[in-house]
């Protein structure tokens, strides 16, 4: 089978020696790092893609291995095609942010959230962790790493400063960023997604790789868009845990494709996040009501379409 780029066209060039296949939104953007000394990819995808990102891959590398693989964060949407990359590519090294080393290393799917979210993760084996504020050097360019706490509590992010470009992962998108999972635990994010924010301006990148969607240059309007987002949802955060609440469903919804009625209910009912936001805003009615009501709004915002009890994705 043979395997394409995703059909984009990319308003500025990008250097020599860095690539981005920009993915959708079950799998997150991957940037490919290549010079003559060493190979890197920067994110994987999710496990039900991992076939295409290893497609994807082996063309940018023309016979050669992959050196090593980076995670902005552990979401399944990033790490999930970690362990197929390392089965076709034995000797690559695995380097991923330091809060949840251990959870890794002893595979504690709880504690990476993938049975909180109700996701496919395939274990994966580490080589070391990143550390906030180091500089490294990949692919005969420099990096430097830095913590980005909001959407993921040991998000990172990665900033080139001789081209000024930063792989911003979830933290900023080019319309908003990534669920702020942590509130969704009881823990106070809104402050540090309100500060990586900040050091995204502080850094002034002149080119955002985001964890999904465009690639993109006005910064300005991406952080207005974005904080402006972050204060409706600390207003209200109810408007937010309905906003993780679709997010969920719509993700499941494009790992599956189409999916029965009944058994993706029955499947929502297992999934603790969704069960404790139908506790925060569905406490009046069952939780089948109120994941029936979820699905009427993204079928009404054209993220699906319903055909009797048949349930359908829409890009």
């Amino acid at each position: 089978m043979a395997f394409k780029d995703p059909p984009v066209s990319f308003s500025v060039s990008l250097p020599a020696g860095i690539s981005v296949f920009q993915r959708d939104w079950l799998s997150a953007n991957n940037v490919f790092l290549h010079n003559a000394e060493q190979t890197v990819l920067i994110d994987s995808g999710y496990s039900t893609h991992a076939d295409m990102t290893l497609g994807l891959l082996g063309q940018a590398l023309r016979g050669r291995k992959l050196d090593l693989l980076v995670n902005t964060h552990l979401h399944s949407d990033h790490c999930g095609g970690n362990a197929a990359i390392q089965l076709a590519h034995p000797e690559v090294k695995t380097l991923i942010p330091p809060g949840q080393f251990h959870e890794v290393s002893q595979w504690n799917s709880d504690a990476l959230t993938y049975g909180m979210t109700g996701q496919q993760c395939p274990p994966f084996q580490v080589s070391g962790h990143l550390l906030d504020k180091q500089t490294c050097t990949w692919a005969g360019t420099n990096w430097q790493v830095y913590a980005a706490p909001g959407h993921d509590t040991h998000a990172m992010m990665f900033f080139c400063p001789e081209h000024r470009i930063l792989i911003s992962g979830d933290a900023l998108w080019e319309k908003g960023f990534g669920v702020i999972f942590p509130e969704l635990d009881g823990v106070d994010a809104y402050c540090d997604a309100a500060d990586t924010l900040d050091l995204i301006e502080q850094l002034s990148p002149s080119l955002v790789i985001p964890g999904h969607g465009n690639l993109f240059s006005d910064l300005d309007s991406a952080l207005s868009f974005a904080r402006s987002r972050l204060a409706s949802f600390r207003t209200h955060p109810d408007k937010h845990a309905r906003y993780a609440s679709k997010v969920l469903v719509k993700f499941k919804l494009q790992e599956h494709g189409s999916i029965k009625l009944t058994p993706f209910a029955d499947w929502a009912q297992t999934v603790p996040y969704l069960t404790g936001l139908h506790q925060q805003l569905g406490p009046g009615s069952s939780f089948r009501e109120w994941f029936e009501q979820l699905l009427g709004e993204l079928s009404q915002s054209g993220a699906m379409d319903m055909q009797g009890e048949l349930l359908i994705n829409r890009p």
